[in-house]
């Protein structure tokens, strides 16, 4: 070897030694998420985005499948004794981990150990609402919300002789639309992803509508399903009615039906307004964003509605030291920041979470260049939030998701009434609610 070649491997070496202590010293941080592709590597981009900022802490990213089982992934760590630092968990799981006791550190109370500051207040309070406490208090940490919204393909609506401009604002309009877009050939017209979410959830949020008493379980554990209402049964008839005539396509439970809009075979999809980023990629025709129709006769719509996605919780384990914890600290206070929110917006199609967020996104122009991209932004701002369009807190609202849908189907196929589906929804979910207060009371 020459003295040129020894000096330069020699060298090398010494940089490792030195870099290896340096490099060890990194608090690392598990940090579990039930993103999946491509909404999944934007995550993790804003995860290298923070190892980037600092040198000191290190965050290890890993999906662990669909939300509910992360949420299983979560629970059997935590009693294995190793659980992740954070978990990103859906919204319908926050009262099953508000829940969860010592399995959790509650934000609030994590920021007041390590002296860290992030004002609640800086939040959509349809947002903040969602993970505080009835006090105000954050248990987790709101990132990535969406709320559901109308896409629809202007392509189609051309060809329909319908003004491509001019998305129905009203669920009369809507159907009007749909009947021209099948007259001009279309085999779908309409279609909806996540069909609790949208059609009972949000549909109750925005027509400022109990989905449960007890102001939709933030008031309590004996909360009780109210989806069996006049309104209620009226909409879901409405479906039934349009699924016979060709103008409605039932696809499907959660977001199974998410393909359909952008394959461009569904001419109008209600769905999350996270889908904006598969749209943007998949789409072969001009298409746009609309705010969620509503009933003109309900004297309180449209109000906001009603955040999905998930936010980031805070788990436990006997060997957690307090810098991890300051660590975990850290990495929440670079998510909270204006500009991460923004930029998380823009590449996803998630709403910005804060006003500030939003004015990020407004002052680079990016809704010049992206018309549409603000509306579920003001679709949650645009009304003061009411017991009903805070959100909801109910426990085992998975389960009662799938009940939802379950019953739906059976009236789409004409085995039961819109009304016999819905008082059996609401019977078999409140004996759900009653099971998981039961196991929660104390």
């Amino acid at each position: 070897m020459s003295n040129r070649l020894a000096l330069a491997a020699g060298t090398a070496v010494a940089l490792a030694l030195l870099a290896g202590p340096a490099a060890a010293q990194k608090i690392q941080l598990e940090f579990w998420h039930g993103l999946p592709q491509p909404l999944g590597g934007q995550l993790e981009q804003v995860v290298q985005g923070f190892n980037a900022s600092q040198n000191k802490i290190q965050v290890n990213p890993t999906f662990k499948g669909s939300y509910p089982e992360a949420m299983q992934s979560a629970i059997a760590a935590f009693r294995a004794g190793n659980a992740p630092h954070v978990v990103q968990m859906f919204e319908v799981g926050t009262a099953t981990m508000m829940a969860a006791g010592p399995a959790i550190k509650p934000v609030y109370q994590l920021l007041q150990e390590t002296g860290s500051t992030l004002d609640p207040k800086s939040y959509l309070p349809a947002v903040a609402g969602y993970y505080t406490t009835a006090d105000g208090k954050l248990m987790s940490m709101p990132f990535n919300s969406s709320t559901t919204i109308l896409f629809y393909n202007k392509d189609a609506f051309q060809k329909a002789g319908l003004d491509p401009n001019a998305p129905p604002k009203t669920w009369p309009e809507l159907i009007e639309a749909t009947k021209k877009l099948k007259a001009s050939g279309s085999s779908c017209p309409f279609t909806t992803s996540w069909p609790t979410w949208a059609q009972f959830e949000q549909f109750s949020a925005i027509h400022n509508v109990p989905f449960a008493t007890q102001d939709n379980g933030f008031k309590g554990l004996n909360a009780e399903l109210k989806i069996n209402t006049p309104l209620h049964v009226k909409h879901l008839q409405t479906l039934i009615d349009m699924q016979k005539d060709g103008l409605f396509k039932y696809a499907g439970r959660d977001n199974a039906p998410d393909a359909l809009f952008p394959a461009g075979e569904c001419a109008m999809q209600m769905a999350s307004s996270g889908l904006r980023l598969r749209i943007t990629k998949e789409a072969k025709f001009a298409w746009g964003a609309a705010m969620l129709p509503y009933w003109p006769e309900v004297k309180d719509a449209p109000k906001n509605s009603i955040i999905g996605g998930a936010s980031f919780w805070v788990m436990t384990s006997p060997k957690r030291t307090a810098d991890e914890y300051k660590a975990v600290a850290e990495f929440l206070r670079y998510l909270s920041q204006p500009e991460t929110d923004a930029n998380w917006h823009m590449a996803t199609g998630y709403l910005p979470i804060t006003a500030k967020g939003y004015e990020v996104a407004k002052a680079q122009g990016f809704y010049d260049k992206n018309p549409g991209a603000d509306i579920p932004y003001l679709q949650m701002a645009r009304s003061e939030v009411t017991p009903n369009t805070k959100g909801l807190r109910l426990g085992g609202l998975p389960e009662i998701r799938n009940i939802i849908q379950e019953e739906m189907e059976k009236a789409f196929q004409g085995q039961q009434s819109a009304q016999q589906a819905l008082d059996t929804a609401v019977q078999r979910g409140n004996t759900v609610l009653r099971n998981f207060e039961r196991a929660n009371k104390g």
